[in-house]
């Protein structure tokens, strides 16, 4: 394991018609000056060195270079080692929950969430979507397929009024055993 692993995970890559290889996107992190960089599956993630590069700082450079280079704005939420091991680690949901359920996704934010946007993401629970939250993160367990729910990241975003990012706990769980091995 390489010592200063940053996890990007971006918003807005190869959906909604805006698609980038996976080459092109280690391109672009590679010209911020970024070391050993390599991307994880098609749809925005991407592992990293960052030195000692602080995170707001460090994030807005990403976003304002990406912005720049491919035409559009794609909102960028960082996590470190540490932060990702204790994502994978620290599921709220029972096992016995997660067993019942289709879905286990994890929408990554810039911070966590306010009282009053709790209070309006617990407004979304359902039949078949209930919500936790931990840090940075919030959970999504879907009952059925997700194409079932009336959920999205649209409807998340417009209910609590701030950007996110979503990811299925299962790759958040294959991008930590690749990468946080010892």
């Amino acid at each position: 394991m390489r010592m200063g692993q940053t996890f990007a995970f971006l918003r807005a890559i190869n959906v909604g018609g805006h698609t980038v290889t996976m080459e092109r996107l280690r391109e672009l992190f590679e010209q911020l000056g970024l070391h050993h960089v390599e991307t994880f599956i098609a749809s925005g993630n991407v592992v990293f060195d960052r030195g000692s590069q602080e995170e707001k700082a460090l994030r807005k450079r990403i976003e304002k270079h990406l912005h720049q280079s491919l035409g559009y704005e794609v909102v960028t939420f960082l996590r470190t080692e540490q932060e990702l091991t204790a994502l994978v680690k620290g599921c709220p949901f029972a096992e016995a929950e997660m067993a019942a359920a289709q879905a286990l996704n994890v929408a990554l934010l810039p911070a966590p969430l306010t009282r009053e946007a709790e209070t309006r993401l617990h407004a979304l629970d359902t039949d078949l979507d209930a919500f936790r939250t931990s840090g940075r993160e919030v959970w999504w367990l879907c009952q059925a397929k997700q194409s079932e729910s009336t959920f999205s990241n649209a409807v998340f975003e417009k209910a609590l009024g701030l950007k996110a990012t979503f990811r299925s706990f299962n790759t958040l769980q294959r991008l930590a055993a690749k990468y946080l091995k010892a």
